[in-house]
C-alpha cells in the first residue's frame, strides 16, 4: 500500500516543508504502508482551464504537468494532506490542483495535518466538505499545529503530544487503506 503525503502550499518561505518532513519522519517508522513525500509545488499544475471535466478524462491531459500532478496522486492507495489554513480556507493552489483531476481520487482515504495561526481546523473542515464529491473516506483524527506554539523560527516543531496523534493518523489511515483495496 502506498499513501502520498501531499505537500499542499507553493508560497515562498512556506511552513509547510517542515511539517511534510515532520510528517514523513513519523511515516517512516511505519510497516505497513510506503509512505512518500508529494510536493505539489514541484508540479507547477496550472489553472484549471479546460473545457472538459476532469472526471471525463480518463486520467489522461493534455498539459505535461497536470499529467505528472494525475500520475503521482493516481499511484497512491491513501493520502495524508498536509494543509495550511489561507483566509479561513484552503490554500488556493491546492485546492486548483485537487479541482484539476478527477477519477485519481475516487473512493481513497485522506487524513490530515493542518497548521496555521488557529490549527489549521477550518481549512480540514473545507477539505472534508470539498472532498465529498469523490466519496473519498476521510480519516477523523487529525494533527493540528498552531504557528504559535509549533513552530519555531519558521520550521515545525511540534509540541510531544502531536506524536501519539500523528501515530493514530498513521493507524487510521492504513486500517481504512487496507479495508478499502479489499
Amino acid at each position: 500500500m502506498k499513501i502520498g503525503i501531499i505537500i499542499g502550499s507553493i508560497r515562498e518561505g512556506r511552513a509547510g516543508e517542515s511539517v511534510g518532513a515532520w510528517v514523513a519522519d513519523g511515516a517512516a517508522k511505519r510497516q505497513a504502508a510506503e509512505y512518500e513525500v508529494i510536493d505539489l509545488k514541484g508540479f507547477d499544475v496550472p489553472l484549471f482551464t479546460d473545457a472538459r471535466h476532469p472526471m471525463a478524462m480518463g486520467k489522461s491531459y493534455d498539459d505535461a504537468r497536470v499529467q505528472a500532478w494525475s500520475d503521482a496522486i493516481d499511484a497512491c492507495d491513501a493520502y495524508v494532506f498536509v494543509t495550511p489554513e489561507y483566509n479561513h480556507a484552503v490554500p488556493g493552489a491546492f485546492k486548483n490542483a485537487v479541482d484539476s483531476l478527477g477519477s485519481e481520487w475516487m473512493g481513497k482515504a485522506v487524513a490530515f495535518v493542518g497548521y496555521g495561526s488557529v490549527s489549521g481546523v477550518r481549512a480540514i473542515e473545507n477539505w472534508r466538505t470539498s472532498l465529498a464529491i469523490f466519496q473519498m473516506y476521510d480519516i477523523r483524527t487529525e494533527v493540528n499545529l498552531n504557528l504559535f506554539t509549533d513552530f519555531s523560527e519558521g520550521k515545525a516543531t511540534p509540541a510531544e503530544r502531536h506524536l501519539k496523534l500523528l501515530e493514530n493518523l498513521f493507524n487510521d489511515l492504513e486500517e481504512v487503506a487496507a479495508q478499502l483495496a479489499r
